[in-house]
């Protein structure tokens, strides 16, 4: 079939609905020759006798889900961006510029170039299913909205409904839409089609008007904004709050301010459409976008695996889950679980422990709540999803249990044991462990085939990532199911072979204990956390970090690996004498840094030095040295990882799982990318610089990692 088949006009009396359905895809996107096809469409219509358009998508759950991805990626001059955005601006304009009023019919997805099409058409209708979100996420792939979403969208609801989705790159409900002004009428998914052609019809009546839809700020706050004066204060601010938010290290965000800025209420559409091109071509050659675009495609690589490469097994569908284990992490999982529809029975051993649980769910509900993201009676349809006992009752009914109880080896065999003997013998169970071997582990299991890992990252309402891991006897079946579980519950899985800290933490113990070194060598908690967090672009430093997870947490991981790695893992003294002080971070308020009563972290701790038998600091290395220790320490201890231990098959896996699981930035494409960026050789040699001059045997560059710098070769062939 031919791309005509894709878009094609459909008669509907006096109306032409024009029906979106690309062949050979399960989505619409717009692609060169899309755009091709869609001109020509545009120019039929043109010469017709028709008095109204309806644009509307034959996809299930999708209407046009932007552009076409993999064109922007294969683009690396200015010149090429230049002629495909140019073209894809006029084929807007050419709908914006049709003499009959045309009517978008929004059903799903509704991204980037779809959203930017929808605001060249005089009327949107959407329907309120919730598969149906419009938005303009370009800024999430290191560029802007370059089909004339920086200068409409703006125009139709305002500067600051505007700013709050393009900056952020962000998308919208239909009942959001409505609200904001971004569609007109919100209809249920059923009768889109019948209310869109009567609407239609109704315009024709009314004498087939064109609409050029303008912002008019309601009440007197927003008169003010979008005054001269009041514009340049909201620019302002939402310079501020960029900045704020990205530390500087996102160009793309600035750059579609400062087009929204000069072409804000321009009437010349050309001349604004050329500023919003030339900042676009800008930000497409950026390595900062190619990193971005790789990161996107990490996640939907994920969509279409199921955990068991080359294996064509199909998961099962977990309908009841089970926790064992009521505390801030059960309660979180407990939440996420029945946040997307599944029934969870949450067992611990007191019905104290029972309601801390079900409170820690409750309150990350009533938080969506104050934010009008959900109402009190999806509030309560969510509640009612979990329930609660003491005992083993309703297991039997139950698909996969994850265990979520103390960190014990002991304990847990028993316990899972136990569990087992409670549910069918076909169900499968789960352990949230972070750093006990999940082989070892199944052994308590009567049936280790239906016994996998399933460590959820804290907090676990926030964290995306879910490391998989499968134990030697952990059959295809239960990785498959607990992958495509860890996707219901709206998480990115990583499936990894059982080890000590499986991935992630094998690779953030290298980095927080070289930390300990640096603050052992006279640095400061303040300047290593901030070179970190302002220079390198990590979340948060690794002192705070620390805090976080907790520094018994963190003592007794960092004994497992040395145990389990020997000569190549060292602890500084000063984490030696953090055992004996006491400090446990922010759970009991008293860490690297001072907390309020209700947890807020405040500044360093001063007295911590003294404590750990550390003298006043001295900041003796440069911010350079600070970051290249902790992250080529990281990048060191991967080699093995990844190479020599194979606990995962690819660096795709490690990108997806660092950025996901730690917050390594994004704009640095992941630790493997941004390895290959900086090359292998130069990693190696500053690893052996530094193991000489600071004496620091655990720096020298691994095996596999001084073979690949002999060829210089890199992660990703």
């Amino acid at each position: 079939m031919s791309i005509q088949e894709s878009i094609k006009i459909v008669p509907q009396g006096e109306v032409a609905v024009v029906e979106f359905d690309l062949v050979g895809e399960k989505v619409n996107k717009f692609s060169t020759p899309v755009m091709m096809r869609l001109k020509e469409v545009v120019e039929e219509l043109k010469k017709s006798s028709y008095k109204a358009v309806i644009f509307k998508s034959n996809k299930p759950k999708i209407f046009i889900a932007g552009a076409d991805i993999e064109e922007i990626k294969s683009m690396t001059k200015a010149e090429e961006f230049e002629a495909a955005v140019k073209g894809g601006q006029e084929v807007i304009s050419m709908v914006e510029d049709l003499p009959m009023p045309t009517i978008a019919a929004v059903n799903g997805a509704c991204m980037g170039g779809g959203c930017e099409f929808i605001l060249a058409c005089d009327y949107r209708i959407a329907s309120e299913d919730s598969s149906t979100k419009i938005g303009l996420p370009e800024i999430q792939l290191g560029i802007l909205p370059g089909f004339g979403g920086c200068i409409r969208m703006p125009r139709v609801i305002g500067l600051q409904a505007a700013l709050d989705i393009i900056l952020a790159g962000k998308s919208v409900n239909s009942k959001k839409a409505l609200k904001i002004g971004l569609v007109d009428k919100v209809v249920h998914p059923n009768l889109l089609e019948s209310f869109s052609l009567k609407w239609a019809k109704e315009i024709i009546a009314d004498g087939a008007k064109k609409r050029r839809k303008t912002f008019k700020p309601q009440g007197a706050v927003n008169v003010i904004l979008e005054s001269a004066l009041g514009r340049s204060i909201v620019f302002k601010k939402a310079r501020e709050g960029v900045l704020k938010a990205t530390k500087g290290h996102y160009p793309a965000p600035l750059q579609a301010l400062e087009v929204i800025q000069k072409t804000y209420g321009m009437s010349d559409r050309d001349a604004a459409l050329r500023i919003e091109r030339e900042g676009f071509c800008k930000l497409g050659v950026t390595d900062i976008s190619k990193n971005l675009i790789h990161v996107f495609y990490l996640t939907e690589m994920v969509k279409k695996q199921n955990g068991v490469p080359g294996v064509d097994v199909k998961p099962r569908d977990v309908k009841g889950l089970g926790v064992l284990g009521a505390g801030t992490m059960g309660g979180g999982i407990a939440y996420v679980a029945a946040d997307k529809g599944i029934q969870v029975r949450m067992k611990d051993l007191n019905t104290d422990a029972l309601g801390k649980g079900l409170k820690h769910a409750s309150d990350l509900w009533m938080k969506l709540v104050k934010r009008k993201s959900i109402d009190k009676y999806q509030f309560q349809q969510k509640m009612d999803l979990v329930s609660v006992s003491t005992d083993y009752a309703g297991f039997k009914n139950l698909d996969v249990v994850v265990e979520a109880i103390v960190e014990d080896m002991g304990i847990k065999q028993k316990v899972i044991g136990e569990c087992a003997g409670q549910m069918r013998p076909d169900a499968i169970i789960a352990t949230n462990t972070s750093s006990l071997s999940v082989t070892e582990m199944a052994k308590g299991h009567p049936r280790p085939e239906y016994f996998a890992g399933m460590h959820f990252f804290n907090p676990v309402n926030k964290m995306p990532l879910i490391e998989v891991i499968r134990g030697e006897k952990t059959s295809d079946e239960t990785i498959a199911t607990i992958y495509e579980l860890s996707k219901k519950m709206g998480k990115m899985p990583v499936v990894v072979k059982d080890g000590p800290g499986f991935l992630v933490n094998r690779l953030l113990l290298p980095y927080m204990g070289e930390a300990a070194f640096l603050l052992q060598e006279g640095m400061s908690i303040e300047f290593v956390d901030k070179v970190y967090v302002k220079e390198f672009g990590m979340p948060m430093g690794p002192f705070e970090l620390m805090d976080e997870v907790g520094l018994d947490v963190c003592l007794k991981v960092l004994k497992i690996f040395k145990k389990a790695f020997g000569e190549r893992i060292e602890l500084a003294p000063c984490m030696e004498a953090l055992g004996n002080s006491g400090r446990l971070g922010r759970k009991n308020g008293k860490g690297f840094y001072t907390y309020s009563e209700d947890g807020k972290r405040g500044a360093v701790d001063q007295t911590v030095y003294a404590a750990l038998g550390l003298g006043q600091p001295t900041n003796p290395y440069d911010s350079k040295e600070c970051i290249e220790r902790g992250v080529f320490a990281m990048i060191n201890e991967c080699s093995l990882a990844l190479v020599e231990d194979r606990i995962v098959e690819t660096p795709h896996e490690v990108d997806l799982a660092m950025i996901m699981g730690t917050g390594f930035p994004p704009f640095r494409g992941g630790l493997m990318k941004y390895t290959d960026s900086i090359g292998t050789q130069y990693v190696a040699d500053q690893l052996a610089m530094y193991a000489s001059s600071r004496k620091a045997a655990r720096l020298k560059p691994a095996t596999p990692l001084t073979n690949m710098a002999k060829s210089n070769s890199k992660f990703y062939k």
